[in-house]
């Protein structure tokens, strides 16, 4: 009986430190609608991991996602994104609008555009995104343009990726 048990545990504590393991990944999906000339991103991250980064960046407690959530919160989110997301569009750093964001379970999605875009040569993408704070963070940008789809894993040692037509 003691020999049952003692395999149970050692079966048992792995798999319970597997659970509790959290990961810190964020995924951001870029599609260029070539006849609209814009490129459309939809970026989404861990709501406690994007709350606590803020609440570090503002000394606040922004209680995200609930009823006591500040009115101004998008100004924020804006601005955390402008500088930690940079989209460089055939050599030149092109400003995005942001559309809104959508909470959804624990996430919240953003929704930013590009405007203008009649071709797309080249596009790169720097996502800082949560690495200062979460050492394991890794931000997946896929890209989906002309009729190409490319894949970047970005991380504290390469933050940026960069997709040539």
């Amino acid at each position: 009986m003691k020999f049952k048990k003692l395999l149970l545990f050692i079966f048992i504590i792995p798999l319970v430190s597997f659970t509790l393991h959290k990961y810190y990944i964020s995924l951001c999906e870029i599609d260029y609608i070539e006849n609209k000339q814009t490129i459309q991103i939809t970026m989404g991250l861990f709501i406690d991991d994007i709350e606590f980064t803020l609440n570090k960046d503002n000394n606040t407690e922004l209680y995200l996602a609930t009823n006591e959530e500040i009115e101004s919160i998008d100004e924020i989110y804006e601005s955390y994104l402008n500088n930690n997301f940079i989209i460089i569009v055939n050599n030149e750093q092109l400003p995005y609008q942001f559309i809104g964001k959508e909470y959804d379970d624990d996430l919240v999605r953003f929704y930013l555009e590009i405007s203008d875009v009649p071709k797309l040569n080249s596009i790169e993408v720097k996502n800082t995104c949560l690495i200062r704070d979460f050492n394991d963070q890794q931000n997946i940008i896929k890209i989906n343009a002309n009729k190409k789809q490319k894949t970047f894993y970005l991380d504290n040692k390469t933050d940026k990726g960069l997709l040539k037509f």
